[in-house]
């Protein structure tokens, strides 16, 4: 009697610890669902690049520190409401980021006739291009940028910033216009069949070049949309542009090159583990846990769990 006894109090007590790590357990998916939100738009603009330009952008971390340098300089230029500085950064960053990705590509890219080797080292020397730059315009200090609105949304353990949830709708939101436009507009279907191959499009009089430099420019817009939103909860830095590449190239690895739903499905779970194992345990361990999935999709489906051979 005495030892069932005292089985229902080690039941007893470990159900008590379970229920205790409950409210960290939520704060740490919460925190989670924010990072996989970023990732899923960051990611998606990495994934339709290669998607219809089989090019790998190396450089694609640094149009999400541009976005987010870029709304810095316009918030404290304009010196208005912070709602105002964020929706003018969020219109406003993107277009430059967009200009000068459309202008990369045209000087750049379109020159090495998107030769795969030959545009790894270009977006390689694209990067130390845009991070140096920004060290000598804006400077090596990391700054902050004020939030939009102030705003605790009540759960029964704390308050939680509605800002970091008004991220999680916005690329809810932001993915169902990709979605909606890849799927069910001339634009989208122009894409996707640039996508699917080149040359019978090229031969079906689609302008195969230019759809690639408006797609390369899209890319880098999402990324800059991605920093314009993180910067709020993140400083801006010259070298916050290397955690979103990492962290977008094991999304897309493990979703498949190219693959839009598989994108989104790797942000999520990707973003979900690091936000909750880094709050849990150690943001290393989340890294390394990461860098394992994509070892093991490599080992077991070399072209991601929804990716296809490249045509």
């Amino acid at each position: 009697m005495g030892a069932i006894c005292a089985a229902d109090c080690v039941r007893s007590t470990e159900r008590c610890e379970f229920m205790g790590q409950g409210p960290y357990l939520f704060l740490a998916a919460l925190e989670g669902l924010v990072q996989a939100a970023v990732l899923t738009i960051t990611a998606a603009g990495l994934s339709l690049v290669f998607g219809v330009m089989r090019v790998v952008n190396i450089s694609h971390g640094e149009f999400v520190m541009l976005g987010a340098v870029i709304a810095w300089f316009v918030s404290n230029a304009l010196g208005a409401h912070p709602a105002v500085g964020f929706l003018i950064a969020l219109l406003i960053s993107p277009l430059i980021v967009g200009i000068i990705a459309f202008t990369a590509e045209r000087l750049v890219l379109k020159r090495l006739d998107y030769n795969p080797e030959a545009t790894i080292v270009a977006t390689i020397g694209m990067l130390y291009i845009i991070q140096q730059g920004v060290l000598i315009a804006y400077g090596p200090d990391a700054r902050p940028v004020e939030p939009p609105f102030y705003y605790r949304v009540s759960f029964p353990w704390f308050g939680y910033s509605g800002y970091k949830l008004f991220i999680v709708v916005a690329a809810v939101v932001l993915m169902g216009v990709i979605w909606y436009v890849m799927r069910n507009t001339k634009a989208g279907l122009i894409m996707r069949a640039t996508q699917f191959d080149r040359e019978t499009a090229q031969a079906f009089g689609i302008p195969v070049e230019r759809v690639s430099a408006i797609v390369f420019a899209l890319g880098a817009m999402l990324a800059a949309i991605a920093g314009v939103l993180v910067v709020p909860i993140q400083q801006a830095h010259y070298l916050m542009g290397q955690d979103p590449l990492l962290l977008s190239f094991i999304v897309v690895i493990i979703g498949g090159l190219g693959s839009m739903s598989g994108t989104v499905l790797a942000a999520v779970i990707i973003g979900l583990s690091d936000g909750i194992l880094s709050v849990l345990f150690s943001p290393t361990l989340a890294k390394m846990i990461s860098t394992l999935l994509v070892a093991l999709v490599l080992v077991f489906r070399p072209n991601g769990l929804f990716g296809k051979g490249v045509r």
